[in-house]
């Protein structure tokens, strides 16, 4: 079957720029042709991608800033972690999008368009076809990195947002460590939720700081900077401050099957394919992964494999497990990571996050916290509904 390209890839965000960059950079696909179809232009900072690392990535040139040192803080629990065999790393979404374009922009195999995929589907026998405002496009396979469409099934699936509004501030005074992330700060009030500030201090006197909930409904803007502002003046002690950025951001946190391919020819990727982390929302290194095994198999096999995600049966049970306990009890999350980082070094609660841990090392993690609500929330899976909310 004759098409216009080998591969197609929807959206150009961190997931579609990742698969195009990787497929750019590996010999064995040089002649392959690619279209890059994403609808808008991107040339903001529209978002910034912080992870853990212990291992050299593609994307080291453009970490803005790293962290040696971690902290947890909790009501009667507080202490700062230094990373032995990890560092903890932020990249901003305009430093990323600039360096894969400028690596696009000269290399013959890659065609890029603005436009939006308004349908895509297989098409027989042997490829997909894309149609968009421009034309109609073919292709043998095409990846698709668009948010889901997610036909909710509250009766058997949680549902929750993990959401958040940054500032990036500047103050007058020495505040911040720029040595140390603020990992999770549950000191202020839980409301029933799991509430924590997130802090990536870039110097004494500038950091990103983000209020962060796990809920199912977003809050009026007004109470995320009532949030920072209080922990600012009355928490860190900061006199004046003035605000030199601002984030807003909602991630799916679900339990809900998302399906790593649409027929034959269709993969998904990002959000689409599950890659944000359901129990933690953190994306881009498992958006590395889905993307080293797409490439490597497309490379040396010529066709996708059949499950690029890699996952893990016991840390999906694991993610919906820590989902049921956020959904019926949220304020008990505070709790469970408390004893986490208290009992656990942080290696392995980064390796257990990553899906690396051995069932020995598992099974230290699961019995450094309190067992009930697991118990409860097993009780919820086996019974195939979801908690509901405890009174």
């Amino acid at each position: 079957m004759q098409t216009d390209f080998d591969y197609l890839i929807v959206g150009g965000g961190a997931a579609g720029l990742s698969l195009a960059y990787a497929l750019a950079q590996e010999p064995r696909l040089h002649d392959k042709r690619v279209l890059l179809l994403e609808p808008v232009a991107k040339d903001q900072n529209d978002r910034t991608w912080s992870f853990w690392a212990d291992a050299p990535s593609p994307f080291d040139s453009i970490v803005a800033h790293e962290w040696q040192q971690l902290a947890f803080r909790s009501p009667g629990f507080e202490r700062v972690f230094p990373l032995r065999r990890h560092r903890y790393k932020m990249i901003r979404g305009l430093d990323f999008y600039q360096f894969v374009h400028a690596a696009l922009a000269d290399n013959p195999q890659f065609t890029l368009m603005r436009a939006t995929v308004d349908n895509l589907e297989n098409l027989p026998p042997a490829g997909v076809v894309a149609s968009t405002v421009e034309g109609n496009f073919t292709a043998r396979y095409a990846f698709d990195s668009r948010p889901p469409s997610i036909d909710k099934q509250p009766d058997k699936h949680r549902y929750l947002l993990q959401h958040f509004v940054g500032w990036e501030v500047e103050t007058d005074q020495d505040v911040f460590d720029p040595e140390t992330v603020e990992f999770m700060d549950f000191r202020g009030p839980q409301y029933q939720e799991p509430r924590f500030m997130y802090v990536l201090p870039f110097s004494r006197r500038r950091a990103l700081i983000e209020y962060t909930l796990f809920s199912g409904d977003l809050l009026p803007k007004a109470a995320y900077e009532a949030a920072m502002h209080e922990y600012l003046t009355t928490t860190l002690g900061v006199k004046t401050y003035r605000i030199a950025a601002e984030e807003v951001g909602a991630i799916p946190m679900t339990d809900h099957p998302l399906a790593a391919r649409r027929g034959a020819n269709i993969i998904n990727l990002g959000t689409r394919a599950g890659r944000a982390k359901p129990s933690t929302g953190y994306a881009f290194k498992r958006i590395q992964a889905h993307t080293a095994r797409l490439v490597e198999a497309l490379a040396t096999t010529g066709t996708p494999p059949p499950d690029p995600t890699g996952d893990r049966w016991q840390f999906r049970l694991f993610d919906t497990l820590l989902l049921d306990i956020m959904q019926r009890k949220g304020e008990t999350t505070r709790d469970i990571f408390t004893e986490l980082f208290q009992h656990n070094p942080v290696e392995r609660i980064f390796d257990f996050l990553d899906e690396r841990t051995s069932w020995i090392e598992n099974f230290q993690v699961m019995n450094s916290v309190t067992p009930w609500p697991f118990m409860r929330s097993i009780g919820q899976v086996l019974r195939g509904t979801p908690g509901k909310r405890d009174e």
